[in-house]
């Protein structure tokens, strides 16, 4: 619905519009690498479905309205980003790693650790993004750091930044969850001529060192009470 009623913003106003879209439009992907011309292999009807089948709607509501009414549009499609200033528990799989590493919990994986990920840091992104918007191209584009690892490697460099002496412990994995996700970012190279440059080694710890300033605020303030 947000997408909707700022495609009729953009319409009236004369706007381009950005949709930042995701690489969860793909789903669990039969293609590897996934390239943009891959339509993707999704569970209509799954636990994750409202937000990989919302996405995939935006998407189609933003062609629509650059076909039918001459809106000029922009799709990216962003695979997982991290850095600084990020919530502290949002759910994501840096974030949790990052936090619970820092308060010295186990690093909670889920499934056997195999699945796959790929990670560029945010920086890289806003200049994609930039790129894109002002480029002539529609898109969409994969936006994201082929640079691929399992959950269980990202451990390990969450670890060797941290603390050597982090724990994982194992959980049960959730539904639908993707075993592979890895850009190709071939077209985006070409079009716009972007490509990341922080590897996940490098962005790390830029990232680390804002929780860790903000978890010992907290932990402070906490003591306060």
């Amino acid at each position: 619905m947000g997408t909707l009623n700022m495609l009729g913003l953009a319409k009236r106003i004369g706007a381009r519009f950005l949709l930042t879209s995701t690489s969860e439009v793909y789903g669990d992907p039969l293609e590897h690498p996934q390239k943009e011309t891959y339509w993707g292999h999704v569970n209509p009807i799954g636990v994750r479905s409202c937000y990989d089948e919302g996405k995939r709607t935006a998407e189609t509501l933003t062609m629509d309205y650059h076909r039918g009414d001459g809106v000029e549009v922009r799709i990216a499609r962003i695979f997982n980003t991290y850095g600084p200033r990020m919530c502290l528990d949002d759910g994501r799989v840096v974030s949790n790693f990052v936090s619970q590493a820092i308060r010295k919990q186990p690093m909670t994986v889920y499934g056997d650790g195999k699945q796959t990920r790929s990670f560029q840091y945010v920086s890289d992104l806003v200049d994609g993004l930039v790129a894109l918007m002002e480029s002539e191209h529609i898109g969409p584009f994969n936006l994201g750091n082929p640079g691929e690892f399992t959950m269980l490697e990202l451990a390990e460099v969450v670890k060797e930044t941290i603390d050597s002496s982090a724990t994982i412990e194992f959980k049960e994995n959730t539904a639908d969850d993707p075993h592979k996700r890895k850009p190709d970012i071939s077209k985006a190279k070409d079009l716009l001529n972007w490509e990341p440059k922080i590897s996940l080694r490098e962005g790390l710890p830029l990232m680390v060192n804002d929780f860790r300033n903000r978890i010992l605020n907290e932990d402070e303030g906490k003591g306060n009470k």
